[in-house]
């Protein structure tokens, strides 16, 4: 299925990996958000679980892996074109895990990682559901 103007929406996946005092952030290589700071993730595949599809994910754009993961919340990501068409429909589900190690390298369509320390989102430009998200794990994750 096409991403751009698709027929229905895409499910995405978003990983909030928390360590003391940061979350790791993603610089997008690709549009929607090309060149903007986000959470790790992308498209689930065909016939493949929420779970592996955040574990391929991460691993595809930061090379690392996580222990358990925790569903924290959904987002809606719809973009309209000029003309009010829907130009990208994600329905994303974005789970909360741990560091376990490792460091984070760019992968995949991602440009740059970055750990970002929780008071420091705004050097970032990031998404208000983006920030949501992350409340949402660090509760979760009493981190």
């Amino acid at each position: 299925m096409t991403r751009e103007y698709p027929p229905r929406p895409i499910v995405g996946i978003g990983v909030a990996v928390l360590r003391p005092g940061a979350v790791l952030l993603v610089r997008r290589g690709q549009p929607p958000s090309l060149g903007a700071w986000s959470l790790p993730g992308g498209a689930q595949e065909l016939g493949e679980t929420v779970e592996a599809a955040a574990r391929r994910e991460l691993a595809e754009e930061t090379g690392l892996a996580v222990g358990e993961l925790h569903l924290a919340a959904h987002v809606d990501s719809i973009h309209h074109d000029a003309d009010g068409r829907v130009r990208y429909h994600y329905t994303i589900l974005d789970f909360a895990a741990r560091w376990q190690g490792g460091e984070a390298r760019a992968g995949g369509d991602i440009t740059e990682t970055a750990w970002a320390a929780f008071d420091a989102f705004d050097a970032f430009d990031l998404w208000s559901e983006a920030r949501r998200v992350i409340a949402i794990a660090r509760r979760l994750l009493a981190v």
